[in-house]
């Protein structure tokens, strides 16, 4: 959700890694400029396509990374198993690891508040998102409750311990 840490961890997280390329959704989505949708965005099935087509660019950037011998660190909001599963499918080669960083709604509110206006995300919709997430993505990957922990520490126990906590099966 808006304001998790998403963006923060994903980068402590490459910068810890020895080769390792962070790759941002956000980023990927606005190369879209002229008849841009962004993913709540009407129409609803413009919103949609440029959704997949974001995340087919997403796991391309990543395989090339990844062939190249650096570790992908994707910054993206994964709401559904369609999503989840699209992704799968388009790295059939790749262990992927799926971390969902779960500080709490009121925490992510409030983070949301104190960003800097120009990153500020306008976002209503944080219970039917985290509801929706655990209803299709409950069983998937690390849920990892990020409420007391600083990003360094949030960074520092994704490394040791996503590859045995959140692996898609």
């Amino acid at each position: 959700m808006p304001g998790a840490g998403k963006s923060t961890v994903t980068r402590l997280v490459a910068a810890r890694l020895p080769r390792s390329a962070r790759i941002d959704g956000d980023q990927i989505s606005r190369l879209i400029v002229g008849g841009r949708v962004g993913a709540l965005g009407e129409p609803a099935d413009e919103a949609a396509r440029q959704v997949d087509l974001c995340n087919r660019n997403l796991c391309v950037l990543a395989n090339n990374v990844s062939d190249a011998g650096f570790t992908p660190v994707i910054d993206w909001v994964i709401p559904d198993r369609r999503q989840l599963d699209f992704f799968v499918s388009l790295l059939p080669a790749r262990q992927v690891l799926f971390v969902v960083l779960t500080p709490g709604i009121e925490v992510c509110r409030y983070r949301n508040t104190i960003r800097d206006p120009r990153e500020r995300f306008d976002f209503d919709g944080y219970e039917a998102l985290d509801a929706g997430m655990k209803r299709e993505l409950g069983a998937c990957g690390w849920w990892f409750d990020t409420a007391a922990l600083t990003p360094d520490q949030t960074a520092d126990q994704v490394i040791r311990e996503a590859r045995h906590r959140a692996v898609v099966s």
